[in-house]
């Protein structure tokens, strides 16, 4: 079947390659902010944008009993503004030469869809669905952090951006940035000074340092990863010259960790690893680290009736579940430490409602089928949340 066949025949598919093929990088998603506002206007959709062009679409409760339940997705994707050319290979849209974007316009599509459809029921009982599409998610996620969180009913976010059909994701990783620095101020020669023992050279100094420092997973549950460390970069010295007794050195590392406690006590490892070397090099050479947070985790929290039901619901309509935690970062994360226009604290979950694979490359696919089943799911979800 042709994708132009395949459009003409099924709504959902045909949304989604509509936004796909607009090129939305981050920061220049004013195109396919226009669509989805001309789609809300077209379909009778609540919709408006902040000052920082997110945008917020609600459509309205049937039973004020109930409690609304919030979706989030991103409409920034990664690459440029080249022309997207989407195109079917089976089961697959692809683009040709470039990524589709399926990260997250599979999330947008279905959000969208999904509501323009709910408010058209007149069979359901709900308490309301509120939306938010952000922008810059994938550069510095500065969308969802401009979001007003206060004009946000919801207790529970199903964030719509995990890449397989079944996900439910109930925690993920915080990222910390490990600055590690080496300074031996003598420095010298390395031919006149190399004998005197009161001078180091700082780029052997940190490669001691690196060596006593974790590196890669540093704890995991269920052989899942909950905290790890890794080694960004090295710098020291110039490779061209070799003459001189380096006085400096820098590394930087990054640590993930969806547990609090396990985040501490790698970092208080790590700064035992420079305090004893500081103790055996004092009057000779100095470290010190810094630890910066670049992003909050997202803990597990005790509530499990979002993730029950969604279990439950995806085994009734043949999707096989997959309830754990993953080792990234998302805008769950910000939701988790943020609060609602109540006061509550946010429950939020990444579900995957199709599979995306080979994500931010040129190769990078969506099966199509699985959209249209992630529908369905979200579908049924809606109204089990709701019974």
């Amino acid at each position: 079947m042709e994708l132009k066949n395949l459009r003409n025949e099924n709504e959902l598919v045909d949304l989604f390659c509509t936004l796909a093929e607009i090129p939305s990088p981050s920061l220049k998603e004013e195109k396919v902010i226009e669509k989805i506002c001309a789609y809300c206007n077209e379909n009778g959709l609540k919709c408006c944008t902040d000052e920082y062009k997110n945008i917020y679409i609600k459509v309205p409760a049937t039973d004020e009993t109930k409690e609304p339940v919030l979706l989030s997705s991103h409409m920034d994707v990664v690459g440029d503004d080249s022309p997207v050319c989407a195109y079917l290979e089976g089961d697959l849209i692809k683009a040709q030469g470039r990524t589709l974007g399926a990260d997250d316009k599979a999330g947008v599509a279905n959000a969208l869809y999904f509501a323009k459809e709910l408010s058209k029921r007149t069979d359901l009982k709900h308490g309301g669905l509120e939306i938010v599409f952000t922008r810059d998610e994938e550069n510095g996620m500065t969308g969802i952090k401009h979001v007003d969180f206060s004009k946000i009913n919801s207790k529970y976010v199903l964030v719509l951006d995990s890449d397989a059909l079944g996900q439910c994701l109930v925690s993920g990783a915080s990222y910390v940035l490990a600055d590690l620095k080496v300074n031996a101020p003598k420095g010298g020669h390395s031919g006149n000074d190399i004998a005197d023992e009161t001078r180091e050279n700082a780029a052997k100094l940190i490669a001691d340092i690196i060596t006593d420092m974790p590196q890669g997973v540093y704890y995991s549950e269920d052989g899942k990863v909950v905290t790890s460390c890794n080694i960004g970069g090295i710098i020291s010295g110039d490779v061209n010259v070799t003459n001189v007794i380096n006085t400096d050195a820098h590394a930087t590392y990054s640590i993930r960790s969806s547990r609090k406690d396990k985040e501490q006590e790698l970092i208080d490892l790590m700064q035992d690893v420079v305090d004893s070397f500081n103790e055996e090099y004092e009057g000779i050479a100095k470290a010190e680290i810094t630890f910066t947070e670049k992003m909050p985790m997202f803990e597990k929290n005790e509530d499990e009736y979002l993730p029950i039901l969604f279990e439950t619901t995806a085994k009734k309509l043949g999707i096989e579940p997959e309830i754990s935690s993953f080792h990234a970062g998302a805008e769950t994360h910000i939701y988790a430490n943020k609060t609602n226009k109540k006061g509550e604290k946010f429950s939020p979950y990444l579900l995957g409602l199709a599979t995306v694979c080979n994500m931010h490359s040129a190769n990078e696919y969506l099966d199509y089928k699985t959209m249209l089943k992630g529908q369905e799911l979200l579908k049924a979800l809606f109204e089990a949340y709701n019974n």
